[in-house]
C-alpha cells in the first residue's frame, strides 16, 4: 500500500500527488514559506521556500537527520527561507533546488513515496 500524505496544520484530508503542487503554491502566495506533510507511515516531508529555490527534506520520523535534495555545483547561496516561527534561513544553493524542481521532486514522493530515479539528494543521517 502507498502512504496517504497530509499538509500539516491544514486538514486530516489527503492530498494527491496532483494537488500537492497547487497546495504549495498557495501556501507561498498567502506567506506560508514552510510546509510540512506527514505521512500515514509517520514520514515527513518538508518543504522550506525563499520562492526561488526549496529545501526539501524527507525525514523517516521526528528524530530522523533525513535526506535533503541538492543541486550540485549550484553557486553561492540564498538566503529568505522563513520559518514558521519567524527565523530566516540561509542555505548554500547545493544545498537547495529550484522551486520548479522542488515541485516535481514532492509531486513523486507523494505519489510513490521515494525519491524521482533522476533526483540528486544526499543523506544526512
Amino acid at each position: 500500500m502507498i502512504e496517504s500524505w497530509v499538509i500539516n496544520d491544514d486538514s486530516l484530508v489527503p492530498v494527491s500527488s496532483e494537488a500537492v503542487p497547487e497546495a504549495l503554491r498557495s501556501r507561498i502566495g498567502s506567506g506560508q514559506l514552510e510546509t510540512w506533510l506527514t505521512s500515514s507511515s509517520g514520514r515527513l516531508l518538508a518543504f522550506v521556500t525563499n520562492t526561488e529555490r526549496v529545501m526539501v527534506m524527507l525525514l523517516e520520523d521526528e528524530g530522523d537527520p533525513g535526506e535533503h535534495a541538492v543541486d550540485p555545483g549550484a553557486q553561492g547561496s540564498s538566503d529568505g527561507f522563513v520559518l514558521s516561527n519567524g527565523q530566516d534561513d540561509e542555505y548554500p544553493d547545493e544545498d537547495t533546488v529550484p522551486i520548479g524542481e522542488a515541485f516535481g521532486l514532492v509531486k513523486q514522493i507523494v505519489g510513490t513515496g521515494s525519491w524521482p530515479a533522476d533526483a540528486r539528494w544526499v543523506v544526512d543521517r
